[in-house]
């Protein structure tokens, strides 16, 4: 027994070795593959998904030189703030002027502590159906 006991000894280093580092290069996996992702994820319906970015959708209902306010398909609404560096994107490139109310937009932003959003880019869209107004059924 005591001439096997040193090689179960190194077994057992060994093993604990490679245990610790199968462990280290599983994790670094997992996070490089989020970072491959981009850190995404977001909020888009308003419903979490984790990660960075988040997504609103919804018609715009109010707009001044610094926000417009999105109505989304729930009724709720969010004001989202944008600069001349937020991007602003629809088939063809979009300026500031084209943010109206009764467009129809989807917006990534980060979420500010008041509940509203800065955008880092907001998306034109069309032919997108409008959220129901007091939509009652019918009898």
């Amino acid at each position: 027994m005591k001439k096997y006991l040193p090689v179960l000894i190194i077994a057992i280093l060994i093993g604990g070795v490679a245990f610790y580092a199968g462990a280290q290069y599983g994790k670094n996996q997992t996070a490089a593959a989020a970072a491959g992702a981009g850190g995404r994820g977001g909020n888009f319906g308003g419903r979490q998904r984790g990660g960075g970015g988040n997504f609103i959708g919804g018609q715009i209902v109010g707009k001044d030189d610094k926000s417009i306010t999105v109505q989304s398909m729930d009724g709720s609404s969010k004001i989202i703030f944008f600069s001349d560096t937020t991007k602003i994107m629809k088939a063809v490139d979009g300026m500031l002027t084209d943010l109206a109310a009764g467009k129809q937009v989807t917006i990534n932003g980060t979420p500010n502590p008041d509940g509203s959003i800065t955008a880092q880019s907001i998306q034109l869209r069309t032919g997108m159906p409008r959220a129901p107004q007091d939509s009652q059924p019918t009898k």
